[in-house]
C-alpha cells in the first residue's frame, strides 16, 4: 500500500458509474452470467452485492477487496502494512476489533490509518476516530490476511497455532494414549478446536485440495496441497498431536478410542462464508495416526467444459459421444486427476427433465439437482455391483459409476449399456488406450468390450501460469525442435513458451488453478480390430494417433504454447512416450 497521503479523504471516494461488480468482469475475475446470479440474490436478500458475491463463493476476497479498493479510490493495505506490535496497546479491545475486522497499521499525531474488511462500515471507523481523538484514514484490507493479523496481534490465546499452543499449556499432565476420556476432554478445549478450525480456514482460503496431518517421533507435519503440489504449513507442537487429531475425529463423527483400524468420515462446516465439505480419512502409522481432510468446496466447483480445459474440438468430440443414445464412456486418469469433476460436468449437461439420471458413487462428492445418487456402503454388503443390479430396475435413461473397480461391476455396466443405457465410469489408468487392456484383463469378453465402449477420454491435470506474472520467453533451440518436431506444428522459426515468476495474486507461487490435458480415442473400427486381437496398449495408442486422436503431451504443448500453462508442468505429467 505504502504511506497514505495526507490528502487521502477519511471517508471512501465514491465511483458510481463502475460498480465493483463491473469491475471485477471488466478484470476478468467474475463472468457476466455469475454477476447476473449474484444481483439476482442481491434483490431478493438486500444483501450489498460485494457481500453476496463473496458468500456464494463467485469471487475471491483479494479480488473482490481489490475491486473495492479501486471502486472507492482507496489504498488496498498488503501484508508487509500489518504491524508487528499493536500500535493503540489497549485503547481499542481486541473483541471490537476482530468482530469490525478492522486493525490500526499506522498512527500519526493527527491520524490513524484504519485497515478494513469493509471499508464502508462508517460505524467502526468513527468509533475508532471517537476513542482514540484522531482523524481515520481508511484502507481496503484481504479479510484473511486481516484476521492473520489480528490473531497474531491478540497474543496468548489467539494468534499464530504456536501462541494458541502456549495457551493451551496448562499443568494438567500429557494426556496418554490409553486415557480416552481425558483425550476427549482435551479435544474440546478452546484452543485447541481454534486450532483445528484455524488449519481449515488457512487451507480453504489458499484453495487447498487436501490438508495433511502426519505425526513423527518428535513433530507434528501439516502439509496442504495446493494446484496438485504439496507445501508444509505452520504446524501445532508435537504435544498437542493426539488431541489435535482427536478433535477431527470428533468433528467427522468418528471412534476416538479405535487408533488400530483406518477410519472414514465427513465434516461440513462453513469457512469463511463458505459451505464446505470435508472428507475425512484416518490411518494407523508408526507414531500415531495420520489424518488427510479432502476439501471439497461445493459453492467453489465450476462444472463448465471450457473452464476445465476442453478446446472447441476437443469439447464437441466429446458432446458427441454423450449424444449416444447406448453404450459406455469412460473417464481414465490417475487420482486426483478430475475424472469425477469431468462426468458431474458431463452430468450438468446431459440432465433434462425428459431424462432419468442414476449414479453410484463412493463417496458422494457434489450433489447434483435432478440427479438421484446413491452412496456405496461396502460395510453392510451395499456395493457397486448390488447397487446397479438395483439401479437397473429403476428404469434409467443414464447411469454413472463412480468407479469401475472389478470384474462384476464391469460385466454390469456391459449389461446395462446393451440394454439401452448410456453408462458413464471412471477407471484407473494412465492412458486411454492402456484403459482397453485393463478391462480386457478383469475378465470382460472382447466382443462385449467391442459393442458396447464408444469412447475413451484420459485426462491429468496441469498447473495454470498466474496471468498476472506469468512472463514470455523464446524456448532453446533444443526445446523449440522437440516441441515443433511432429507433436505439433511450428509456428515459426521461434517458439514463444510463458513461464511462472510469483506475485501477490498468486502467493508467489507463478501458478493459479489448474486445468486438464486431455486425449479422447473414439472406438473406430481399426481399434475394435485391435481390441479383438487383444493388441497391447501401445499398438492401440499408435493405431488412434494415425487416426487423429491428439495426446495428452500434444494438447499440452499445446497449451503450454497459448500461454495457459509452462513447459515444465507439462512435462512432469507426462513423458515423451504419451506422444
Amino acid at each position: 500500500m505504502g504511506a497514505v497521503s495526507k490528502d487521502d479523504a477519511a471517508a471512501p471516494k465514491t465511483a458510481p458509474h463502475r460498480s465493483a461488480g463491473d469491475l471485477l468482469v471488466a478484470r476478468g475475475r467474475l463472468e457476466p452470467a455469475a454477476l447476473a446470479r449474484a444481483e439476482r440474490a442481491q434483490a431478493e436478500t438486500g444483501e450489498r452485492l460485494d457481500r453476496v458475491l463473496t458468500r456464494l463463493g463467485l469471487v475471491g476476497e483479494r479480488d473482490m477487496a481489490e475491486a473495492l479498493a479501486e471502486q472507492l479510490g482507496l489504498p488496498l493495505a498488503t501484508r508487509e502494512d500489518y504491524p508487528a506490535l499493536p500500535l493503540t496497546e489497549d485503547a481499542l479491545p481486541a473483541k471490537f476489533l476482530k468482530d469490525s475486522r478492522v486493525l490500526p497499521i499506522a498512527l500519526d499525531e493527527r491520524r490513524v490509518t484504519l485497515a478494513m474488511a469493509d471499508p464502508l462500515d462508517d460505524f467502526a471507523a468513527e468509533a475508532v476516530g471517537l476513542r482514540l481523538g484522531l482523524a481515520v484514514a481508511r484502507c481496503v484490507a484481504v479479510a484473511a490476511e486481516l484476521e492473520d493479523a489480528l490473531e497474531r496481534l491478540a497474543g496468548a490465546g489467539a494468534g499464530s497455532l504456536e501462541q494458541i499452543a502456549e495457551a493451551a499449556a496448562t499443568a494438567e499432565e500429557e494426556s496418554t494414549e490409553a486415557d480416552v476420556a481425558r483425550l476427549r476432554d482435551q479435544a474440546s478445549e478452546a484452543p485447541v478446536i481454534r486450532i483445528v478450525n484455524l488449519l481449515i480456514a488457512k487451507a480453504v482460503e489458499a484453495r487447498a485440495s487436501d490438508i495433511h496431518i502426519e505425526p513423527f517421533e518428535a513433530s507434528l507435519r501439516v502439509r496442504t496441497r495446493i494446484d496438485g503440489v504439496l507445501r508444509a504449513v505452520e504446524a501445532p507442537p508435537a504435544r498437542l498431536s493426539a488431541a489435535v487429531i482427536s478433535r477431527i475425529k470428533i468433528m467427522a463423527g468418528l471412534n476416538i478410542a479405535e487408533r488400530r483400524l483406518p477410519q472414514d468420515g465427513r465434516i461440513k462446516m462453513v469457512v469463511r462464508g463458505k459451505e464446505v465439505d470435508l472428507r475425512v480419512s484416518t490411518l494407523p502409522t508408526l507414531h500415531g495416526e495420520g489424518v488427510v481432510l479432502r476439501i471439497l468446496d461445493r459453492e467453489g466447483v465450476v462444472l463448465d467444459f471450457d473452464a476445465l480445459g476442453f478446446d472447441a474440438g476437443t469439447k464437441a468430440q466429446l458432446l458427441g459421444l454423450l449424444e449416444r443414445p447406448n453404450g459406455i464412456l469412460l473417464v481414465t486418469g490417475p487420482t486426483g486427476s478430475g475424472k469425477t469433476t469431468t462426468l458431474y460436468t458431463a452430468l450438468k449437461h446431459l440432465n433434462a427433465p425428459e431424462k432419468k439420471i442414476l449414479t453410484v458413487e463412493d463417496p458422494v462428492e457434489y450433489q447434483l439437482h435432478g440427479v438421484k445418487q446413491v452412496q456405496v456402503r461396502p460395510k453392510i454388503g451395499l456395493t457397486f455391483a448390488q447397487v446397479l443390479r438395483a439401479i437397473l430396475r429403476q428404469d434409467p435413461d443414464i447411469i454413472m459409476i463412480g468407479e469401475i473397480r472389478d470384474l462384476e461391476t464391469a460385466q454390469i455396466a456391459v449389461q446395462a449399456a446393451l440394454t439401452g443405457h448410456l453408462v458413464l465410469a471412471t477407471v484407473h489408468t494412465n492412458t486411454a488406450a492402456a484403459t482397453v487392456t485393463r478391462l480386457l484383463d478383469m475378465g470382460v469378453e472382447d466382443y462385449l468390450l467391442t459393442s458396447t465402449l464408444v469412447g475413451i477420454l484420459a485426462q491429468r491435470l496441469v498447473r495454470r501460469l498466474c496471468p498476472h506474472c506469468r512472463e514470455p520467453y523464446a524456448a532453446l533451440p533444443e526445446l523449440a525442435e522437440q516441441i515443433a518436431g511432429g507433436e505439433i506444428e511450428p509456428s515459426g522459426s521461434e517458439v514463444t513458451l510463458y513461464r511462472p515468476r510469483g506475485c501477490a495474486a498468486c502467493n508467489g507461487t507463478g501458478y493459479h488453478g489448474r486445468a486438464g490435458i486431455l486425449e479422447i480415442l473414439p472406438m473406430a473400427d481399426e481399434i475394435r480390430r485391435l481390441v479383438l486381437r487383444h493388441a497391447e496398449s501401445r499398438e492401440v495408442h499408435k493405431a488412434a494417433l494415425d487416426l487423429g486422436m491428439r495426446s495428452m503431451r500434444q494438447d499440452g504443448l499445446l497449451k503450454a504454447r497459448a500461454g495457459l500453462t509452462s513447459f515444465e508442468e507439462v512435462a512432469r505429467v507426462t513423458s515423451a512416450a504419451d506422444g
